[in-house]
């Protein structure tokens, strides 16, 4: 290309780069020619409580998040394509089927048993279609991108995340929205999706992303609507250009909880939101220091993730006043839970000796009075995605009548 300049390839866009989803992408050239600073910026931004960001949570890379320094006893995680998968002890029925995502693949696990449904290594973010039979997930590609800098096109190496969705049973995946932005001309670029989760009613995916233009806004909210492929952009408040993270649709469909990433000079102060998409209107449901929510089967509380000194802990919060209802671990080394769709249980991922796996709880009583009454490993140095939050499906049909959370009015909006 004549007058172009190489720029370097900037650090990937992996998910152990940007454990909690915040990057600060403002334009595509940011992205290219900036990429130290971003990065530096985004470490700031996402700081816990504690001032310490692990950068390196993943497969069996620096310990999760919140982790204090001492990371126990060094473990070894089962190879790329091996989940060890524990059996819960007697009284402990776990129905239904989990998905994660491990060495950049895709897993689901059910009846005791792990299997690996893609193989690209470049996989991570999976979350469960409606109906079960399919997964969602980003999967990104290498590309040579191009900017203009002063009259002179310069290019660089990117990677272009995409939206796919492949059989719970495993075979070929589906490329259902692309991030690569190549209009006529000379220019070409990327923008960036994450944590793809479809509504209830399986005709919108709610995302984290600066599409459809990169140029004209941060990773945001934004809903992608599956039956015409057009965006929407709610346009909500933000601090720029840290944007928004963890959506999670409320089970009646009419609502997402998402994060709002805010910082306190290099401490991270992220809260948890409420958007109402007939509103346009979104509001607080937390105070700083909470992210990664998961709502109850009826809408009137989530599991989130704690921030403290400490590390991080899973919480359960009433999803009207954001109050802590129950703490569900005090390790400082638990995170991105999901609410079992039977009402009574809780899944989230652990590290010890630097390697993550998926654990449960099994809740006693009724709400809001819960307490926690077993703690299950479901992997044994499985070395998951520390990033991927994990999903759960269990058919209404397999769902214990007497496990099913009575009908109740959702949180109001």
């Amino acid at each position: 290309m004549s007058g172009t300049n190489r720029t370097p390839r900037p650090a990937p866009k992996r998910a152990t780069r940007d454990p909690y989803g915040i990057l600060p992408t403002g334009t595509p050239i940011a992205a290219a020619l900036s990429v130290v600073g971003l990065i530096v910026i985004a470490l700031i931004t996402i700081t816990l409580a504690n001032g310490q960001l692990p950068t390196g949570v993943g497969s069996v890379g620096g310990p999760g998040p919140g982790a204090t320094g001492d990371s126990g006893p060094v473990r070894t995680a089962t190879p790329s394509n091996q989940v060890i998968v524990e059996t819960p002890p007697p009284g402990v029925e776990v129905p239904g089927t989990f998905v994660y995502a491990k060495d950049g693949n895709i897993w689901v696990q059910s009846d005791g048993q792990a299997t690996q449904i893609t193989s690209n290594g470049n996989d991570s973010m999976p979350s469960f279609a409606t109906d079960g039979k399919s997964v969602y997930f980003i999967r990104t590609r290498p590309a040579t991108g191009a900017w203009s800098v002063n009259g002179v096109v310069h290019e660089y190496d990117m990677d272009v995340p995409s939206v796919m969705q492949v059989p719970v049973t495993g075979g070929q995946a589906t490329r259902v929205v692309d991030g690569l932005i190549d209009p006529p001309g000379s220019l070409k670029w990327s923008g960036f999706m994450r944590e793809p989760v479809v509504s209830p009613d399986g005709t919108t995916i709610a995302m984290a992303a600066d599409m459809p233009d990169p140029t004209r806004s941060d990773v945001t909210l934004k809903l992608y609507n599956l039956k015409n492929g057009s965006w929407k952009n709610p346009g909500l408040d933000e601090v720029p250009p840290l944007g928004h993270q963890d959506p999670a649709w409320r089970p009646d469909g009419n609502a997402v909880a998402y994060v709002r990433a805010d910082r306190d000079g290099a401490k991270g102060t992220p809260r948890v939101y409420l958007y109402t998409p007939a509103t346009g209107k979104s509001k607080a449901i937390t105070g700083p220091g909470y992210l990664q929510p998961s709502w109850s089967p009826d809408g009137r509380y989530l599991a989130a993730t704690r921030t403290s000194a400490l590390g991080t802990d899973v919480v359960l919060l009433d999803a009207a006043t954001g109050s802590e209802v129950l703490r569900v671990t005090n390790d400082g080394d638990s995170w991105a839970p999901v609410w079992s769709p039977a009402g009574d249980q809780v899944a989230y991922l652990h590290v010890e000796g630097e390697v993550v796996d998926l654990r449960l709880v099994q809740l006693d009583g009724s709400a809001p009075a819960w307490t926690v009454k077993d703690t299950t490993d479901l992997t044994t140095s499985a070395g998951l995605d520390g990033v991927s939050r994990p999903g759960w499906f269990v058919p209404p049909d397999e769902i214990p009548t007497q496990r099913q959370a009575p009908a109740a009015s959702p949180a109001a909006s």
